[in-house]
């Protein structure tokens, strides 16, 4: 296509599968690396700028001359909103800083935020729409609204996209890979009303895929979108695409209610907190696992550039399991 797409976060789960598909469409890229990451095989081929989000030095080297900014970089977890500011809200003011400055010929800035920023949906049929009044539920929801605000500020100068996927799954990812561990043992452990609970979720690949088609959309300029999957899942039907591929039989199902749910993630975060560093639950992040909604409709995103998520979910499982086990993860 001729174009430069700067990608950050490429490092991560998502970023390196973006990174696979735009080195399959023949695509120049551009990474943005902090300092101490390390540059993989696709990364060594192109072209990499390595600095911080707060040196504007390298964020001017990062943007100059490029046609789309894909940002993906960002945390999920941090200590305190200090650290969920400094993790996803000041990369995009500065990023979007350093485009006005260095490329006021920007084609797109898009920011790749989060089902998070807009809450969970009030029923599980239809899911939350993009004209929804947003209701994060958590620090780091708050957080990715903060930069999606920022976005919208700057549209009248930069063109942006904002694209807000669900859950994802796939090669490489190690937060359903938890999930998986579990299932392959015939246990799952869950929180809040499981047998009601309904969500969102996306393979990775069709996620990307559905980023870059928001990317390069004319429509899609100052818009935001759900890019997901067209159906909400239940445990049960995950269960039931799992069982084939992990071949466990019996399932030993332990519910946590949401009171034990709050007590646990006060406790575990107040010990978190004394080390400084990020727990893995605390009771922010049990408030994002006992909502009964993370559900959101992907129409807009078919509507305006034709978005659609292919993989069913058993065959997207069948494939995340089988690279799991490839790699030893499983």
């Amino acid at each position: 296509m001729g174009e430069t797409i700067l990608v950050t976060g490429s490092t991560g789960f998502i970023g390196a599968r973006l990174l696979k598909l735009l080195a399959e469409e023949g695509a120049s890229v551009r990474v943005f690396l902090r300092p101490e990451s390390a540059a993989g095989a696709l990364q060594a081929k192109g072209d990499a700028v390595r600095g911080s989000f707060g040196d504007p030095e390298a964020l001017r080297r990062a943007v100059e001359g490029v046609d789309r900014i894909v940002h993906l970089a960002g945390v999920t977890k941090a200590a305190g909103d200090a650290g969920f500011e400094e993790g996803n809200v000041m990369p995009v003011r500065n990023l979007l800083a350093a485009v006005k400055e260095h490329n006021p010929g920007l084609k797109r800035f898009v920011l790749v935020s989060s089902l998070a920023a807009a809450g969970p949906a009030t029923e599980g049929v239809h899911g939350v729409r993009e004209s929804d009044d947003p209701r994060p539920v958590s620090a780091y929801g708050r957080s990715k609204l903060r930069a999606e605000d920022l976005c919208m500020e700057a549209s009248a100068s930069v063109p942006v996209t904002i694209v807000r996927p669900p859950a994802v799954y796939g090669p490489g990812d190690r937060d359903v890979l938890q999930v998986f561990l579990m299932l392959s043992k015939g246990v799952l452990v869950s929180a809040g009303n499981s047998r009601k609970q309904r969500f969102s979720m996306i393979h990775v690949d069709d996620l990307v895929r559905g980023i870059m088609a928001a990317a390069r959309s004319e429509r899609s300029v100052g818009r935001i979108y759900y890019i997901t999957s067209a159906q909400a899942w239940s445990w049960d039907e995950v269960i039931a695409a799992a069982r084939p591929v992990l071949g466990f039989r019996k399932l030993w199902r332990i519910t946590l209610p949401k009171p034990v749910v709050f007590l646990l993630g006060t406790v575990v975060g107040a010990v978190a907190s004394l080390s400084g560093k990020p727990g893995l639950l605390n009771r922010d992040k049990a408030n994002e696992l006992v909502q009964d909604y993370w559900v959101c409709s992907p129409e807009a995103a078919a509507l305006d550039f034709g978005f659609t998520a292919p993989t069913p979910l058993g065959e997207g499982v069948a494939k995340t399991v089988e690279w799991y086990r490839r790699e030893g993860w499983l």
